[in-house]
């Protein structure tokens, strides 16, 4: 096995990267919108998927937050509201928040398990903060740490529901960024007093079935290297002070805060102590260098990797109009409605 999730390049395998995907043999796949057509086509994209590795347990995952980060769209699936309508929710009922949002994932994770889905890179544990750049914005659950903690565990309960595996993004926080890690590479200047707070959601939530890293530097733990590309940053912090010991991958290694070439990036990603590297640009020349450059996952990797799909449950075919999910989607909105907050 490789130790890289690897996205794919339109609605069903190419013969090409089939017979790439069977020899290299990745941890898993990630989707975006350009593999998300209509039900029919994706539950034939994951089912082809399994066939192709012999396993009923593969880890597929996608970025289905709601608002601006939605892979699956209307017409075809329903619309699901941004972090900040949980948020603004908790400002005026914070037992209605929780509620709202844990209905909000079951019914959303029933959409991603009935297409074949098996984990979500979802929820964002970032605090937001005032002036930073809007990368993260109206994704952020909250500016308050224990809010943060308290929406997204709501989340993680509701994806798990639905029998998909969740994934805390983007440790050890991305809320102070000024920049966007997809064309830059930020500098956090904040000292570990006040990256406490940043880290508190983590730590809090630090059970969870996968985490992701944040292309970030944070001078008071480690002045040279970005999150993803320092082992200091993920054994003393990521492991250590958070103490999350569930499966973790990169952010898309494809960002430009990183340097290097692609391989480049993934080695280090895994030297540093990434259990996996996600790349998901699906470019053959990139995937065939991380497939000959990656070595074998660690053991304790490969134990990971298994407890967060042991989290998982398939429920291929079912309609988005079935009962369950129509009661979720109308007890969050009634939750919303009463409330007075704008969805």
């Amino acid at each position: 096995m490789t130790p890289v999730i690897f996205g794919i390049a339109g609605e069903r395998l190419s013969p090409y990267e089939a017979a790439f995907f069977k020899d290299a043999d990745p941890a898993g796949y990630i989707l975006f919108g350009r593999n998300c057509i209509d039900r029919e086509q994706m539950l034939a994209l994951t089912d082809e998927l399994r066939a192709l590795h012999g396993r009923e347990r593969l880890y597929i995952c996608i970025d289905q937050e709601g608002g601006r980060v939605a892979r699956m769209k209307p017409p075809q699936w329903p619309a699901f509201p941004a972090g900040a309508v949980f948020d603004a929710l908790y400002q005026v009922a914070p037992a209605s928040a929780i509620e709202a949002a844990r209905a909000n994932a079951e019914a959303l994770g029933r959409e991603l398990a009935a297409v074949g889905i098996t984990a979500d890179c979802h929820p964002p544990l970032d605090v937001g903060r005032e002036g930073a750049h809007d990368v993260i914005g109206d994704r952020a659950l909250g500016s308050n740490a224990r809010q943060v903690a308290a929406i997204g565990r709501a989340i993680l309960d509701g994806l798990e529901r639905a029998g998909v595996a969740g994934c805390i993004k983007h440790m050890p926080g991305h809320g102070r960024s000024s920049v966007d890690t997809h064309k830059e590479l930020p500098r956090v200047t904040a000292s570990a007093a006040e990256l406490a707070e940043d880290i508190a959601p983590f730590k809090a939530l630090n059970t969870a079935p996968a985490g992701m890293t944040g292309h970030l530097i944070f001078t008071a733990w480690d002045e040279d290297h970005p999150a993803t590309l320092s082992s200091r940053v993920i054994s003393e912090i990521i492991r250590g002070e958070i103490g999350f010991d569930g499966l973790l991958m990169t952010d898309d290694i494809d960002m430009e805060a990183l340097s290097g070439t692609i391989p480049e990036r993934g080695a280090a990603a895994i030297a540093a102590g990434c259990d996996l590297v996600l790349n998901c640009w699906a470019k053959m020349d990139d995937m065939k260098g991380l497939a000959e450059r990656l070595p074998e996952p660690s053991e304790k990797g490969k134990e990971r990797l298994e407890a967060a799909l042991a989290r998982t449950r398939l429920a291929p075919g079912e309609a988005q109009e079935g009962e369950r999910t129509r009661e979720l989607l109308a007890r969050r909105d009634a939750l919303i409605a009463a409330a007075g907050v704008a969805a």
